[in-house]
């Protein structure tokens, strides 16, 4: 089992479904090993932690979906030869709903399956057989056997919303456009941006996906490492919605109940695992606006680990974003003591003192407006030591000796008595 603060490796099959991962960056050897997901040093001015050089293992890009986008020119022969014969699919804003009639996804058949009972269901573990094209027919993938967990965003979306329409043993021709697959970036060097793709997809095997109950350990870490980075994959793309998501399943899995005894070191890497979704989680739900949902995962990392720093900054982050000053910048200080050089909590650090010192001068003269005080520059020639709520001699001298007045005549009354 690989550590999780292994380096990228090159070449390591990508889980978006086609592609591998390119050679290393200068970026990628800089990274935090321990935590994988953004380098601290590296942000400046208002950003936070999140602006991300190259993850480990993560795929190439997926574009957000373009209301603005139009149905491509159909290259490639048959793929565009018989309208009649194509199944003109469109998926809405629910990864596994598809209506008829936009022509951004089409389906053809090749093969005839084993019959419509015989669909995958949404949770499975689906195996395909698959090869990717370009329009000029040219591949740039071919997979023999590709396994992934159907409606879980773990592949391309071409491929999660049109495998779970396959019959068994179906083979299956799918026209994407770009939106599908992987968008306005493309995927260097073989995919240009905004590439539409025919899939050639035979549908192997379905089955239901493992209890987790009965995983052990290892294979514990493995699945949630894999949603993991499918989440850094989205977040890289800037899909916090689908990150999120892929978060989710993360922390599902690790969290899940166990019939299985595990070892030390395996309670090590789920929490570390553990740790690193949570992290991540709350940079992608602050990037929605989400706070009181990043403040909650926060605070849930540092139940584990109280100096863990992303999370000391990030919480920070959130309540200055909520106008809570005078308990973000103690927070900074603490991630601060802990990193002393780190040039991204100095300057968030900074920029929420001079804040919060803006703040207590707004507040001090509203204070003095509401008292009838009015500031040095409004009233030159009056004295500096008077205070807002100084009460004129006269007016305190009358109400003593109305006091007074009345502490004798029930004296009087009393001696009546």
């Amino acid at each position: 089992m690989a550590s999780s603060g292994e380096e990228p490796r090159s070449g390591s099959p990508v889980r978006a479904g086609t592609g591998t991962e390119p050679a290393p960056t200068a970026d990628a050897a800089q990274l935090d090993t321990a935590e994988d997901f953004e380098v601290l040093e590296e942000e400046e001015e208002e950003e936070d932690l999140s602006e991300l050089p190259p993850l480990e293992d993560v795929g190439r890009p997926l574009a957000l979906p373009r209301e603005d986008t139009q149905p491509p020119e159909r290259g490639g022969g048959d793929a565009a030869e018989d309208p009649q014969e194509w199944l003109d699919l469109w998926a809405d804003a629910s990864p596994a709903s598809l209506c008829p009639g936009s022509g951004l996804l089409k389906k053809k058949t090749l093969v005839q399956g084993q019959g419509v009972d015989t669909h995958p269901r949404k949770g499975q573990d689906v195996t395909i057989r698959l090869k990717a094209m370009l329009e000029d027919g040219s591949v740039v993938e071919e997979n023999p056997a590709l396994t992934f967990t159907l409606g879980d965003c773990d592949v391309l979306q071409a491929l999660d919303l049109c495998v779970q329409l396959l019959e068994m043993r179906e083979t299956a021709l799918i026209v994407s456009d770009a939106k599908y697959c992987y968008g306005a970036q493309g995927r260097s060097p073989d995919v240009p941006p905004n590439a539409a793709l025919t899939l050639e997809v035979e549908l192997l095997a379905a089955r239901d996906a493992p209890d987790l109950e009965l995983l052990s350990g290892k294979e514990k870490v493995e699945l949630a490492n894999r949603k993991r980075e499918r989440g850094n994959f989205f977040y890289q793309q800037a899909d916090y919605v689908l990150a999120i998501n892929s978060y989710d399943i993360a922390l599902k899995v690790i969290g899940s109940s166990s019939k299985v005894d595990f070892s030390p070191d395996e309670e090590a890497e789920l929490l570390d695992v553990k740790v690193k979704c949570l992290n991540n989680l709350a940079a992608s739900q602050l990037k929605l606006d989400h706070y009181e949902a990043a403040l909650k995962s926060c605070n849930l990392v540092l139940e584990h680990q109280p100096g863990n720093i992303k999370a000391l900054f990030r919480k920070g982050k959130v309540l200055a974003q909520q106008g809570e000053y005078r308990e973000a910048i103690p927070i900074l200080k603490a991630a601060l003591k802990l990193e002393p050089s780190n040039k991204t909590i100095h300057a968030e650090l900074s920029k929420l003192v001079k804040k919060h010192a803006d703040q207590k001068n707004v507040e001090t003269e509203m204070y003095r407006k509401m008292l009838g005080n009015p500031s040095a520059a409004g009233a030159p020639g009056k004295c500096k030591d008077k205070l807002p709520w100084s009460i004129p001699w006269k007016w305190l001298f009358g109400a003593t000796a109305i006091a007074l007045g009345g502490v004798a005549l029930s004296v009087v009354i009393a001696a009546r008595n």
